[in-house]
């Protein structure tokens, strides 16, 4: 428990030495909340994604999402990319799963347990730390783009996307497309 709560305030001491990543997680947090009260702000994306997305999914909803969720998927990949360390990155991995089969061997000798499972807290923050500046690229243009689909899709009511919701098929295909991108591009 002691190493686990000093996992966490080192990695609040990361991203508070972070701002940015704070303030663009903050206006993304805060354009979503103060998209329905705020009638300019929702108007003003609307203004700009309305000419350009519902003449698309108003001609074919599953295509384009598919689409969309595919042009989405790509540009995270290749933010997450050449925004991180892919080096770095596949050194810590390949030291977490060594560290796995470390830990399975010393399960019975709480110390050495321990020890390995402390080294493992220091390399997921580290991860962390890598990760978060791709957030930054990221998150506000994400949240635009889900709060103009929400709407969209609670203006025209009763779609459903191979079955599912707007929001399903989104999460379900995006883990796909990524899935193969990452892949594809050797991404870690």
């Amino acid at each position: 428990m002691a190493g686990q709560q000093l996992y966490i305030e080192k990695l609040i001491i990361i991203i508070m030495k972070k701002r940015w990543i704070v303030l663009a997680l903050g206006g993304s947090m805060l354009i979503a909340m103060l998209w329905n009260s705020t009638p300019a702000i929702s108007g003003f994306f609307h203004g700009i994604l309305d000419p350009v997305l519902v003449p698309f999914f108003n001609w074919n909803v599953l295509y384009a999402m598919t689409f969309l969720v595919l042009a989405i998927s790509i540009v995270m990949t290749l933010v997450q990319k050449y925004g991180t360390d892919q080096d770095e990155m596949r050194a810590i991995k390949k030291r977490q799963k060594e560290l796995q089969v470390e830990m399975k061997k010393y399960k019975d000798h709480p110390e050495k347990l321990m020890e390995l499972n402390k080294e493992q807290f220091e390399f997921m923050g580290k991860m962390m730390k890598s990760s978060m500046g791709t957030i930054v690229y990221t998150a506000v243009p994400i949240v635009l783009l889900f709060r103009w689909l929400n709407d969209y899709f609670s203006a025209v009511e009763g779609v459903r996307l191979l079955g599912l919701s707007w929001f399903w098929f989104y999460l379900i295909a995006t883990m796909i497309f990524s899935t193969v991108f990452r892949k594809v591009l050797k991404v870690d």
